[in-house]
């Protein structure tokens, strides 16, 4: 089993239940997922025959309690996320879509009735689910989305289009959030309704194996209880996003520990002017760098999920961890990949994968723009989005 820099010895710092989870995940990332993401990758495919498997480690809905799912601390998921995106962006990206967006949007928002309905199927892995939030013209700017609900008749009917939205197409229930005359609201949406229409975006240079789509919503009708009860307004979508933000900064983590792993160890391995390419001064200063970097931002994870479970932990906080961890991991990834020269730009090797995942994931629930902003307003008390 791989191991993890110890300049540290982070491992000091975890239970011994934490390592146990966490070496467990691994060893599934290391028999699933590693052998095969190249392939994957390479084909733009997501591999949905994993799904049952992730569901079996409890890792779909795993912070959730009841349901069936698992009910493990924040840093238990904190370490699962960075096991799972040192396989790739793509499969940690899948679990948070599941988890952290769709099935924590009805734990935390949803009426009894619909948590009985979906969560159980959604752990199991039974039923995919998706969040639609982002729209093609107002991505940091969900406050002035354009999709609507209204009510007619008893249903309410939905209009409008949802852009770069995870797994929607081979999914079997969304979680839409729309504007209402009360206010943006969330609705629970069967994907099979009549309406609803969910195409992969292709051609992408970035999260090659996952699934982001764009939907289309055109008179779809749902019931009146099919709305979300307990979230009106932004603070519902937002409290969805943060569970997810949370679960990048240890992700972010974990592709660039892969890629600093991977670059050490072919660094020992190659022979370069008749030594070790480890040898030479420069290339030290490059492993100490990318060293350094993974081990300050796992031990910012943890803090961040030492807070999180102490239930302490502050929206400007998760974008302190979001913002620096990518930014960072991206760094790491980049670096890694010089050292292994042009053998480096092919999938026999991560970190060029792993550094162009990365560019979607430090896009992705918020900017750096959008969380420098939110840092700046809890330093100086004065919000400057507009």
């Amino acid at each position: 089993m791989t191991a993890s820099p110890t300049l540290l010895d982070i491992d000091s710092l975890l239970t011994a239940e934490e390592i146990e989870h966490r070496d467990e995940v691994r060893a599934f990332v290391e028999s699933r997922i590693t052998p095969r993401i190249a392939g994957w990758y390479s084909d733009g495919v997501f591999p949905v025959e994993i799904v049952p498997e992730m569901a079996q480690l409890g890792l779909l809905g795993m912070h959730i309690k009841g349901y069936g799912c698992a009910g493990r601390s924040a840093v238990d998921y904190g370490l699962a996320a960075m096991e799972l995106e040192a396989g790739d962006s793509g499969l940690r990206t899948f679990v948070s879509v599941q988890g952290s967006l769709a099935m924590s949007a009805i734990a935390k928002h949803g009426s009894e009735e619909q948590k009985q309905k979906w969560l159980p199927g959604m752990a199991a892995g039974e039923i995919i689910g998706c969040f639609g939030l982002t729209e093609p013209g107002a991505g940091s700017d969900p406050a002035n989305m354009a999709t609507t609900a209204r009510l007619e008749g008893g249903e309410w009917v939905l209009n409008g289009s949802k852009r770069w939205i995870g797994l929607a197409s081979i999914a079997q229930v969304a979680v839409i959030w729309a504007r209402t005359d009360q206010g943006v609201r969330g609705f629970i949406v069967p994907t099979e309704t009549p309406g609803f229409t969910a195409t992969p975006i292709e051609q992408k240079l970035s999260m090659r194996a996952s699934v982001q789509c764009d939907i289309d919503l055109q008179d779809v009708r749902l019931p009146e209880d099919a709305m979300l009860p307990n979230a009106l307004g932004l603070r519902g979508p937002f409290e969805c996003l943060n569970e997810a933000r949370y679960g990048i900064i240890w992700g972010a983590m974990g592709a660039a520990r892969d890629s600093y792993e991977v670059a050490l160890r072919y660094a020992s391995d190659r022979s370069v002017f008749d030594k070790p390419l480890a040898a030479f001064q420069l290339t030290q200063q490059k492993l100490v760098e990318m060293a350094l970097k993974v081990e300050k931002g796992t031990l910012l994870a943890l803090h961040l999920g030492r807070l999180k479970d102490a239930g302490r932990l502050q929206p400007h906080q998760i974008s302190v961890g979001k913002l620096d961890n990518c930014r960072e991991a991206i760094d790491v990834c980049q670096s890694a990949r010089t050292l292994l020269g042009g053998n480096g730009i092919t999938l026999d090797y991560s970190p060029f994968r792993h550094a162009n995942n990365l560019e979607s994931v430090r896009t992705y629930e918020g900017t750096d723009e959008i969380h420098l902003l939110t840092i700046g307003r809890a330093l100086t008390g004065i919000a400057a989005f507009r």
